[in-house]
């Protein structure tokens, strides 16, 4: 009998399937000039309002359920990879969410609505920055193509049950659920998903075509694409019956990879980029976060590869800081920033490396330095924002009330931000940006039991601005959970 889908899993499509017509997704924003979140429509050229609302919706749930990689550097690496794809994938002006995955296995997915998950295992197994770029440019052709909505076409009757078994499943595997997640996505919604959302075979030779052209007009060889998948093609026969994940959603056939292989010989480059110290250096990081009880199998994976030795003297670097060395560790960084100035990630991890190790101020003095180079940098810009907490909680609160206006779909920010808020002394707006993070994890209920505390804290001390801005959000809070409760 086939499984029905769970409560969860339909409720997280229908929070996006069943606003009022005509409606958009919102999303907090902090308004500069009064401190507070406001609400802004958002929509991408490229995916109807149906399919954002689904993306951010589908997000919020899969924060709740899967092993977040929280690590600014890398998270900046990967937007600033999508950044320069986007207009060459017919998504220019479009609005993406990156959210990075704590996890080994190879992987990496796109949602609808602009959602684009990378997990650290692609990393590992990516041994040139060309390669993870197929990879993400082959996922935005999903995307631009629409392919769910073009499977949502064909599928009318039968698309919230199936759609919501995939997530559910997708969510299970996320959050360590394995070969069980993968069975209740794949099993008994599997004919579903092999026509419509695990992409059919024509779906995906199209997302390589659209991902090939764009990978050659920014500059990447089009043939790591190919490189890639004879990679990914080994493994799965190595592996047997247990291939990567990326492969249980995206099949990878003899014929897609001749296709690939001819359209990539057609594809020609002014300039080829030469392969990026920065990828290895992310790339060192994550062998780091996936070996992270070992730190020394890190060390080993990476000098098995043919990698610059600057990564792993980087890597070795880390890892001393890991091992309390901080001294040898920061002067290591600072030697290696010395000798690759334009490498922003350098001084930002010696300056994320003082703060791990408490000394403030020095992770004061490097981020603001590096921000005087490099304004509005993310990884630098949190932690500045960190370390003013322990020093000054008011200069804190407008780092981070800045970097919240700039990033309102971001978690960790509204996370430190509440910080700041409560010990500068604006305890109400500490627990509107509780809430805001705990709404932007999954956690709409306690969320609205977090801005019943705000509500009651703002009527003490007579902010009628706050109070009315957190009925507002109250409002759209409760509508997101009656949402989910109806199904």
């Amino acid at each position: 009998m086939p499984r029905r889908p769970s409560r969860l899993a339909v409720g997280i499509l229908c929070l996006a399937l069943a606003l009022p017509a005509g409606a958009q997704w919102t999303q907090p924003q902090w308004d500069s000039a009064a401190g507070l979140p406001s609400l802004a429509s958002s929509d991408s050229q490229a995916a109807s309002g149906e399919e954002f609302r689904l993306g951010r919706a589908w997000l919020r749930q899969f924060r709740a359920r899967a092993p977040q990689w929280q690590d600014p550097i890398a998270q900046y690496y990967v937007e600033s990879l999508i950044a320069g794809l986007l207009p060459h994938s017919g998504l220019g002006g479009s609005q993406t969410l990156v959210t990075l995955v704590d996890s080994r296995q190879l992987n990496a997915f796109a949602v609808p609505g602009g959602i684009i998950g990378v997990n650290a295992g692609l990393f590992a197994f990516a041994e040139e920055e060309a390669a993870l770029v197929s990879v993400l440019a082959h996922e935005l052709g999903h995307l631009s193509q629409r392919h769910y909505a073009r499977g949502q076409a064909r599928a009318e009757q039968t698309q919230v049950p199936a759609m919501a078994a995939m997530l559910a499943g997708m969510l299970i595997a996320a959050a360590g659920g394995g070969d069980a997640g993968i069975g209740v996505a794949m099993g008994s919604q599997a004919a579903f998903i092999q026509d419509r959302l695990a992409y059919s075979r024509r779906f995906e030779q199209e997302a390589d075509r659209i991902g090939l052209q764009a990978m050659a007009q920014a500059g990447y060889d089009p043939e790591a694409m190919v490189r890639m998948f004879r990679a990914m093609q080994r493994m799965a026969s190595l592996q047997g019956g247990n291939p990567p994940e990326f492969l249980l959603t995206h099949p990878l056939t003899e014929s897609r990879i001749s296709d690939a292989e001819d359209r990539a010989g057609q594809l020609s480059t002014s300039s080829i980029r030469r392969d990026a110290l920065q990828y290895h250096l992310v790339r060192a990081r994550a062998l780091l976060t996936i070996h992270e009880r070992d730190p020394q199998q890190a060390l080993t994976r990476l000098a098995q590869d043919d990698v610059p030795e600057a990564a792993r003297r980087y890597l070795d670097a880390l890892v001393e800081a890991r091992r309390g060395n901080t001294d040898a560790a920061l002067s290591a960084l600072d030697a290696l920033a010395r000798q690759e100035p334009d490498l922003g990630l350098l001084p930002a991890s010696a300056a994320q490396m003082a703060y791990d190790a408490g000394r403030y101020d020095d992770a004061i003095e490097r981020s603001r330095r590096l921000l005087r180079l490099m304004p509005g940098y993310l990884p630098a810009t949190l932690t500045l924002g960190e370390a003013l907490l322990q020093r000054d909680p008011d200069e804190a609160w407008r780092v981070l009330r800045e970097l919240a206006e700039r990033r309102p779909e971001d978690p960790q920010v509204f996370t430190l931000l509440a910080q700041a808020a409560g010990r500068s002394g604006r305890e109400a707006w500490g627990h509107l940006a509780r809430a805001e993070q705990l709404q932007l994890s999954g956690r709409v209920s306690e969320g609205i039991r977090q801005l019943e505390v705000a509500r009651r804290v703002a009527e003490q001390e007579g902010d009628a601005s706050a109070t009315a801005r957190i009925e507002q959000r109250r409002e759209a809070f409760i509508g997101y959970r009656e949402t989910l409760e109806k199904f």
